[in-house]
């Protein structure tokens, strides 16, 4: 079968576009800017969703659901924040064929609606720390829209909690950021480089951002998650106040975390190859695939007496990562081996069994692996042992190759020269000397539209990539998504 997916070597925009078309994840909606994700595409969504779920209620994290529209009274009350996200806010002006009184934002983000019901629910240090997380859409206005990687609404959750002290807020940041790298690391095979944003790149409203930063295939970087400390600017907004241990008046220190629908168009660029995805087995919605062969009426009977005997049940008694083993038989008869093995190459499925005739007669199976291509006869009996060996395998080594391609394309640079000639011919990291001035941070965006990923550890004896003077950071810059 000829393949439709274009060579990301050629396109790697359009190569993208085909895997999650061909794969059948998402395709653009009627709404101009927003996307359908499909049954297959939503599958991996609720696997990210039920680990990183897990994850954070192991942090004392409560579900619950607030309203999609925000009274615009809200979203003014504390002034970075409103300023951050006024491009990008979708407005309510008329209901019920009547112009509203007071206008609605369509949930961008839940800080302040969350944040008018904490000042009624925190009232004594008995009450903290709060902790509360949302699974939600949000709308954006996005000029740009691309499936999963930016669209005018998109699913995340957002996680929200108050404390005593900017102390245990720290420790929040920090727990909400590590959920969000073994969700990528563990789950995803995505290594990523964890850190804090700089002032420019914050969150709007925050006192810090920090952030997991993925390396594409394609040399861009993708902001895999933010964890963020909101100090109190919110809690003297909406008045978020308790009385602590000695009777007295305090303000709550706060954080909020979130990651969405984006981490799918991470999956699809970290591991994809000219034949569409490559998934990790944890996160696959089926992790093997069994194709049986035969040409006549009787060749099929005797495979699927084996299939019934010997693989079907083997497999069915199969757990890994505490889940049942994921697999399906695909035994349509309208559809080839051949076009068979390319629609679930195409969508990535980690493991695949082959059984025809000549296996039957050897009491064998075609294990075929899709990380590496490579197929091997292997025995019946092997089967029980082999395919969650296999599994974990892949799943280790596609972070191992997905982590050396994120070592092996980041780079460091002294002077503007040799900044310029790393992003233009290899793309990826570029660890460069910054003295910390937004001028300068700035001059480098506008220069080379590459900007500061994370912050990186201090520097000596290094000059400021753009002003020359003494440098204090070394962050990670590149061009992101």
């Amino acid at each position: 079968m000829p393949s439709r997916i274009t060579d990301p070597q050629k396109d790697f925009p359009q190569w993208y576009q085909d895997v999650v078309y061909e794969a059948d994840l998402a395709e653009h909606a009627p709404v101009k800017g927003c996307m359908i994700i499909k049954p297959y595409g939503y599958a991996i969504w609720e696997r990210m969703r039920d680990f990183l779920d897990r994850e954070i209620k192991r942090l004392g994290v409560q579900n619950v659901y607030f309203p999609l529209f925000i009274p615009e009274r809200f979203l003014t009350k504390e002034s970075e924040h409103v300023e951050g996200f006024a491009p990008e806010v979708a407005w309510v002006t008329h209901g019920g064929g009547k112009e509203l009184e007071e206008k609605y934002a369509v949930r961008p983000t839940s800080e302040t609606i969350m944040y008018d019901a904490f000042s009624r629910w925190v009232q004594s240090y008995r009450d903290l720390p709060l902790k509360i997380n949302q699974w939600a859409n949000v709308v954006r206005w996005e000029m740009r829209p691309r499936l999963f990687l930016r669209t005018l609404e998109f699913l995340w959750q957002e996680g929200h909690t108050a404390h005593a002290t900017r102390e245990e807020a720290e420790i929040m940041v920090a727990q909400a950021l590590r959920a969000y790298q073994a969700l990528s690391e563990e789950v995803l095979s995505i290594a990523v480089v964890p850190g804090r944003k700089s002032d420019a790149e914050k969150f709007a409203g925050a006192d810090y951002t920090t952030t997991i930063e993925g390396l594409m295939r394609d040399g861009k970087a993708l902001q895999m998650g933010t964890s963020h400390h909101l100090g109190q600017n919110f809690a003297k907004a909406f008045d978020i106040t308790f009385l602590n241990a000695q009777g007295e008046k305090s303000l709550v220190w706060q954080t909020s975390w979130g990651v969405s629908t984006r981490m799918i168009g991470g999956l699809v660029m970290a591991h994809g190859d000219t034949k569409g995805l490559v998934l990790p087995p944890r996160i696959a919605p089926t992790q093997v695939v069994i194709v049986p062969i035969g040409k006549t009426e009787e060749e099929m009977r005797a495979v699927a007496s084996v299939l019934d005997r010997d693989i079907i049940p083997v497999l069915a008694k199969l757990t890994l990562w505490d889940e049942p083993v994921r697999y399906y038989c695909d035994d349509r008869r309208q559809q080839t081996p051949g076009w068979k093995y390319n629609h679930w190459e195409v969508k990535g499925v980690p493991l695949r069994i082959e059984i025809g005739p000549k296996d039957v007669a050897q009491q064998a199976v075609m294990i075929a692996r899709r990380d590496t291509g490579e197929k091997s006869p292997q025995p019946l009996l092997s089967l029980a042992h082999l395919v969650p060996s296999l599994l974990n395998d892949i799943q280790a080594q596609l972070l191992t190759s997905h982590r050396a391609f994120t070592d092996a394309h980041t780079h460091q640079s002294r002077t503007m020269d040799e900044f310029l000639s790393l992003l233009q011919s290899n793309g990826g990291f570029i660890r460069a000397p910054w003295c910390g001035n937004l001028a300068c941070e700035k001059e480098v965006k506008a220069r080379t539209k590459a900007t500061i990923r994370l912050v990186g550890d201090s520097v000596a004896e290094s000059s400021c990539l753009i002003c020359r003077k003494p440098a204090t950071l070394t962050p990670y810059f590149a061009v992101a998504y």
